[in-house]
């Protein structure tokens, strides 16, 4: 049996095409089970699940009246009966042989998580939505993350995106940290790993997830994402909770202010911003054009969406810096 989970909240947008993904599946529906864990949605996500529910009784919705992602994993564990407990996303759709592969794979590679390769789309393809595809595909907009910029075979990583774990690896190693609003699945692959468990990608199967549209959904998402990079390591006292790539926008964002405030005191630490500032422009303005002539985009939107995801990313870390002290473990 092979429980998915999913957390959703307001997802009418996404989650029609995440079921009919998940209805496409060549898994045996015998020995499956869908459980959407809602945060108390106030727009047509839960009648659209409700629609699906009529016609497959072995998709089933909770409720999850804490509101964010954590809780409702957790409590959609507990309210499952499967063997094999997998993870998805709203905000994705899923190959059709996604679970088998996976549910296949952990026995093959003795994996206490496996995963695969996650492809970057967007639903509605503009100049600009298809800018911000392609920099969310590329190393300098998503570092070293395998999962995002692709494997050819087989191999052991930190972390993987939609999960699939046996049952006992809960167990042995806990269930997902109630106190972190993002970066909860990162924390538990490391916390596997600190436990001696293997966490691998396999090249057999992908997802695709639906990335953020405009300028103004990206900076909101990527903010938050950089403040709880910040907050998930106070929260754990564990730098290792996450990866060295998570901090580079910060680094950024401090080459700029520290010079202009060490500038109050002594005016030539100004050069330091502006090089710092000059040199990234030209690595991105570079990295834009390649793009541009290879994917036929244009280059502003590929500049623009560069400079929102990194600046957003990192003045979010800052910010969750500055709250710390505030916060309570």
């Amino acid at each position: 049996m092979l429980s998915v989970i999913c957390p959703i909240y307001n997802e009418e947008k996404y989650i029609g095409a995440c079921i009919e993904s998940i209805l496409a599946q060549d898994y045996p529906k015998d020995d499956l089970e869908v459980i959407f864990a809602d945060g108390m949605s106030t727009d047509r996500t839960r009648e659209i699940v409700a629609a699906y529910m009529a016609k497959y009784p072995w998709i089933r919705l909770i409720d999850n009246p804490d509101r964010i992602v954590p809780p409702a994993l957790n409590k959609a564990i507990e309210a499952s009966c499967g063997d094999i407990i997998m993870r998805l996303d709203a905000h994705a759709s899923y190959a059709d042989n996604y679970f088998s592969a996976l549910v296949s794979g952990i026995d093959k590679y003795e994996a206490d998580n496996i995963g695969a390769v996650c492809k970057t789309d967007v639903l509605n393809k503009t100049p600009r939505s298809l800018a911000i595809r392609a920099v969310l595909a590329h190393p300098l907009g998503v570092g070293n993350s395998t999962f995002r910029t692709g494997i050819s075979e087989v191999k052991e990583v930190d972390t993987v995106p939609f999960g699939c774990w046996k049952r006992s690896v809960f167990e042995r190693f806990g269930r997902f940290d109630e106190r972190l609003v993002r970066n909860q699945d990162i924390e538990f692959n490391k916390r596997i790993h600190r436990g001696g468990g293997k966490i691998v990608i396999i090249p057999d199967t992908y997802s695709t997830y639906y990335a953020r549209e405009t300028y103004s959904k990206l900076a909101k998402n990527n903010y938050g994402n950089g403040k709880w990079n910040i907050l998930t390591v106070w929260y754990t006292r564990q730098f290792k909770s996450l990866s060295l790539r998570h901090f580079i926008p910060l680094v950024f964002i401090l080459s700029l202010i520290l010079p202009v405030v060490a500038a109050l005191f002594w005016t030539p630490m100004i050069w330091l911003a502006v090089f710092s500032l000059l040199g990234y422009t030209i690595v991105i303005s570079a990295v834009s054009l390649d793009i541009a002539k290879k994917q036929k985009l244009r280059f502003i939107n590929l500049f623009k969406t560069f400079f929102v995801l990194h600046l957003s990313y990192g003045w979010g870390s800052l910010s969750g810096i500055i709250e710390t002290p505030f916060v309570k473990i």
